[in-house]
């Protein structure tokens, strides 16, 4: 296991580093109005690429492909912006899909949850005593039962899969957790309908992977938690460079993307953490998993805001 902290002004190192906090942040308002004009520029065929100034590759690896930015950084999404851009980034699917994945990730996953759980319960013991946690991809939520110790939590679960909200509402119900502490949002993670700072915790678990935008979605992330609100992630990246997993990856990828709802396997996300610059720093964790051997390189930890 490696261990990499991380601050906005320090340089990549495996080493704990020093550095001195931001003393001014700057959170981007946008309109309704500039939204709309934002995506009816997307449909022109406009779009911008992020990549990493740096031009170095760091131990969890690097992918050859760039993420698509999306710019759109609302104060405050308003129901009916997130609702356009949800169909804009998620166009409509049948119901049986959604159907489908959803049973998959409810009966599908029983053998990585049993493996990843060891990590997941060290993991979410640094949630601190936040009341209210934003989970973005909640899916069947296998991970609320790891928020029960918390006292007063209220959850608030994101998923653009509309089928998701039963299942997670059953683990819900499973974990002990009122009903009136758990609200469902059907949007996707790059237009969120909150207000600024308004969560204590934001919790991704396989969502990096299949969101439209990472740096958008990172942006949206720090601008709904609270200062000193802490964003815990548990996500399978891309594997290293020329070894033999990522041929595998690079194979498996166009698939992956039809069959697990826009799911990327070489997906750098580490990379895209350290450039989203948490005003706290982040702390990365790198372990490799056996199930799903596509999937076996992981990374957890916790980005402060």
């Amino acid at each position: 296991m490696m261990i990499l902290h991380c601050t906005p002004s320090s340089p990549i190192s495996v080493n704990i580093l020093k550095s001195s906090p931001l003393t001014r942040r700057t959170t981007v308002r946008c309109s309704v109005k500039i939204q709309k004009n934002i995506l009816n520029a997307m449909d022109s065929g406009s779009s911008k690429f992020s990549l990493c100034p740096c031009g170095r590759k760091h131990f969890l690896g690097e992918a050859t492909t760039t993420t698509p930015f999306l710019p759109i950084s609302p104060s405050h999404a308003s129901q009916s912006s997130s609702s356009e851009v949800l169909n804009k980034l998620r166009p409509p699917k049948p119901d049986w899909y959604f159907e489908l994945y959803g049973w998959f990730r409810s009966s599908g996953m029983e053998r990585y949850e049993k493996e990843i759980a060891g990590y997941k319960k060290k993991l979410f013991s640094q949630v601190g005593n936040a009341e209210k946690v934003l989970e973005i991809g909640i899916g069947a939520g296998p991970n609320i039962k790891y928020y029960n110790t918390l006292p007063n939590v209220s959850i608030l679960g994101v998923d653009p899969n509309p089928k998701m909200e039963s299942y997670a509402r059953k683990s819900a119900i499973e974990a002990g957790l009122k009903s009136e502490d758990f609200k469902f949002i059907h949007a996707v993670a790059e237009c969120i309908p909150l207000e600024d700072a308004s969560v204590d915790a934001v919790v991704t678990s396989l969502v990096m992977c299949s969101v439209t935008d990472v740096t958008q979605t990172l942006s949206e992330i720090k601008r709904i938690l609270k200062p000193g609100g802490r964003y815990l992630f548990v996500e399978h990246v891309a594997a290293e460079d020329g070894s033999f997993l990522r041929m595998v990856q690079n194979m498996l990828d166009p698939v992956q993307q039809v069959v697990a709802d826009g799911c990327h396997l070489i997906r750098p996300t580490g990379e895209s953490l350290l450039k989203a610059e948490f005003p706290g720093g982040v702390d990365i964790n790198k372990v490799s998993l056996t199930s799903f051997y596509h999937l076996s390189p992981h990374i957890y930890g916790v980005a402060y805001n």
